[in-house]
């Protein structure tokens, strides 16, 4: 039987602050619990919706397993006190992991399929480290010369495209020092505060004297990466990490990063039915495979296909957050599909905010919507290079 096609309408977004994995504020917090967090708090923008009308909770990570595995959708929504017949499911796409589940929320509603869903993401790279605990490639990636690019590593895939696109060291470092100088604005504007849940974290610590645990609390509102230190000085001094005669560094790459987003997509009739107020409506994606090597450039495909798909242009977009995994593929993309500077992340990216991989999609898409409304534009997108050679790009209508 074939169904009218619906409009799915986010009416809620949000998201953790980012912590720098390793060493800062989530390093010891599990990503399940972020998850939650997020989950119960953009049900806290809704309060009139009835959690028992939610069907499912999409939830997208790059590496589901660990402290994130046993599909950490499903026990999210349990552990946030849901109804038991509220499903969860996670999903995969590497970096662009959230964007796809909202999108897959987005085209259940659309079909007819659901009312009101849950999409989101979470990653902790201080817990579950970049290629999960045991990589295992096929053989097969090995055994012929087409394949082996799915194995590079992410900074050699920026190094190629730097040399491809020709772009320089001194524009990667421009673009990076662009980044942190954004951002740090929007953190003094308090622009970062419609998209953001506060999280309380709890740190353990010997008591020497007495042979104790102890602990204290705080809680953590902004993101942690952005350094009021950086300087185009400073980022010069940094030595290339990937390849010995390289201009890709730590400084004009992504920070490896912690936290989660969700986001709660409605259709037409569960707007109404519950008196709730939509933030934007989910126009198009596409997602586009490209050479492995040169993975970064994936937007360059997925862009122009996501506009064709909603009938807009890139020139309609008034916001677009085009994730900063490295300087070199950022640049890379904005000039070969002709995106506005001004336009792209006007906040800073993931160069200074960070780069929580399945997390990012949710998180720069609680951006957008928010953004949209603040600045009271009509269309946003967030777009981003995945690893193993693809592109994804999402378009938001602000309503």
């Amino acid at each position: 039987m074939n169904k009218q096609v619906q409009d799915a309408y986010i009416v809620a977004a949000t998201r953790t602050p980012i912590g720098r994995s390793g060493r800062g504020y989530f390093k010891n917090t599990r990503p399940d619990d972020l998850l939650v967090a997020v989950i119960r708090s953009a049900m806290k923008q809704v309060p009139s919706l009835d959690p028992g009308a939610i069907e499912d909770a999409i939830v997208g990570c790059s590496f589901p397993e660990a402290e994130q595995g046993m599909n950490m959708a499903r026990i999210a929504v349990a552990l946030a006190g849901f109804p038991k017949p509220v499903g969860g499911v996670t999903v995969n796409r590497f970096c662009a992991s959230g964007l796809t589940a909202i999108q897959m929320a987005a085209d259940r509603i659309r079909v007819g399929e659901a009312d009101v869903l849950i999409a989101g993401g979470a990653e902790s790279m201080s817990l579950v480290p970049m290629g999960g605990n045991k990589p295992s490639f096929n053989p097969e990636v090995f055994a012929k010369d087409e394949n082996v690019g799915i194995a590079y590593g992410m900074g050699l895939t920026a190094e190629k495209v730097a040399a491809q696109w020709k772009v320089s060291r001194e524009a990667q470092d421009a673009f990076a020092l662009e980044s942190h100088l954004r951002a740090l604005k929007a953190q003094a504007a308090g622009e970062f505060a419609d998209e953001m849940t506060p999280i309380e974290v709890v740190e353990r610590f010997p008591m020497l004297e007495t042979g104790e645990q102890g602990t204290r609390k705080r809680t953590v509102s902004l993101d942690e990466g952005p350094r009021p230190d950086t300087s185009l000085e400073g980022l010069a001094r940094l030595r290339p990490v990937f390849a010995a005669k390289g201009s890709v560094t730590a400084g004009n790459s992504s920070q490896t990063s912690d936290g989660a987003g969700a986001l709660i997509l409605a259709s037409e009739k569960a707007v109404k039915q519950f008196d709730l107020k939509p933030l934007a409506r989910f126009v198009s994606f596409a997602a586009r495979g490209v050479p492995p090597e040169i993975m970064g450039i994936g937007p360059i495909e997925a862009i122009p296909a996501a506009l064709r798909y909603a009938g807009l242009s890139v020139d309609d977009m008034g916001w677009i957050e085009l994730n900063e995994a490295f300087a070199a593929q950022s640049l890379a993309v904005m000039n070969t599909v002709g995106l506005d500077p001004a336009r792209v992340n006007p906040m800073g990216g993931a160069i200074a905010l960070g780069h929580p991989l399945g997390a990012t999609g949710a998180i720069r898409a609680a951006t957008v919507v928010h953004a949209l409304r603040r600045r009271n534009l009509k269309y946003g997108m967030v777009t981003m290079c995945v690893g193993t050679g693809q592109g994804a790009a999402g378009i938001f209508e602000r309503v």
